[in-house]
């Protein structure tokens, strides 16, 4: 079982602290460090310094948001990155949401899947060396009736691994038949069909299957002895999750919650979320959305979780704690790191 951790994302944070977080999940064994990118952080820069500070650790964007950035230079960009780690990087990428991409960036979110299908060709034409001639139905180049020409990124040809962030059927069909590897959330090991299935439809449609794909899972991890406490502090996040990560038409992460059979559960959360009412939208997530969807508990329960995990086919976790101490997070990483070496 790989490991990672994440940081970054749309919380304020101690970037410092963050640095030395992941200096010493190099020197635990942890694989990858994910850089976060919502609106606070971006995904890339935080990865650059990193690429300087450490010798070992894979760095990943996870994710870069398609829509703040054209084809080409996401290219560009993965291509530097992989220069400065010495062969380190690992590019992935998300549509992100109607919120962020219209909101945000200014951008239109229609047909999310064909701007990433067509993104990843792209990356993938300036990976290999090749010009970037294109026709697509959201991407065009060179710019017709213009000036422009095809051009050759000015690196040498080489294999960057591209993992998606999807949620949707369709997306994740996609995921199954052109990417490295999935990162995916809102999962859980005891409903690993509703991801999997689709996961595995598009792989095995393409001539795969998934043990072509690295199957990286966010994990929240939270190792004590007062569970009902632990559960009580994530009904908020979820929550939020539920409510927020989305307009009220749009929301993957809710829909996820859907398809593993919390579809009232969702709807109502979401409701109240929607109307101001966030208290009672965090009283109304039951247990079951909290324990179901990470490895909560003492450290027996916790073990037990991270087998789950490994049976339902998921060969990497990334793994994310609470927003705590950095001798804390540590302490609790090393944790996790001991009991994954059990599994």
């Amino acid at each position: 079982m790989k490991t990672a951790v994440t940081i970054g994302g749309y919380a304020n944070s101690d970037i410092a602290g963050a640095i030395e977080f992941v200096k010493q999940a190099e020197k635990l064994g942890v694989d990858r460090v994910w850089s976060a990118e919502a609106w606070g952080q971006d995904s890339v820069t935080s990865l650059a310094y990193l690429a300087g500070q450490t010798e070992r650790i894979g760095l990943g964007t996870g994710i870069m948001q398609i829509s703040a950035r054209v084809p080409s230079m996401i290219a560009m960009t993965a291509l530097s990155m992989n220069m400065l780690s010495n062969g380190r990087f690992v590019l992935g990428l998300g549509v992100s949401g109607p919120q962020v991409v219209e909101g945000l960036h200014g951008i239109a979110y229609d047909s999310p899947l064909t701007r990433l299908r067509e993104t990843v060709d792209i990356v993938r034409l300036g990976f290999r060396g090749e010009k970037l001639n294109y026709r697509g139905q959201r991407h065009v180049l060179p710019r017709p009736g213009g000036e422009g020409k095809a051009i050759r990124l000015d690196h040498p040809p080489t294999h960057i691994p591209i993992f998606l962030a999807t949620l949707a059927p369709k997306s994740l069909e996609y995921t199954g038949a052109a990417a490295d590897g999935w990162l995916g959330t809102s999962f859980s090991p005891d409903y690993p069909d509703a991801h999997l299935t689709h996961l595995k439809k598009g792989a095995n449609e393409a001539g795969r299957s998934l043990e072509d794909l690295e199957i990286s899972v966010a994990c929240h991890v939270s190792i004590g002895d007062d569970v009902e406490r632990m559960i009580e502090e994530k009904r908020s996040s979820v929550a939020f999750t539920m409510g927020a990560m989305g307009s009220a038409s749009t929301n993957f992460y809710n829909d996820a919650f859907k398809r593993a059979g919390f579809t009232d559960d969702a709807k109502a959360i979401q409701e109240l979320w929607l109307q101001g009412k966030r208290p009672e939208a965090a009283a109304r997530v039951p247990d079951a959305m909290v324990t179901n969807f990470g490895a909560l508990g003492t450290p027996g329960m916790v073990l037990e979780r991270f087998k789950k995990y490994r049976a339902a086919g998921v060969n990497s976790l990334s793994l994310r704690f609470d927003e705590v101490g950095s001798a804390e997070r540590i302490g609790l990483l090393e944790q996790a790191l001991d009991l994954i070496g059990q599994v």
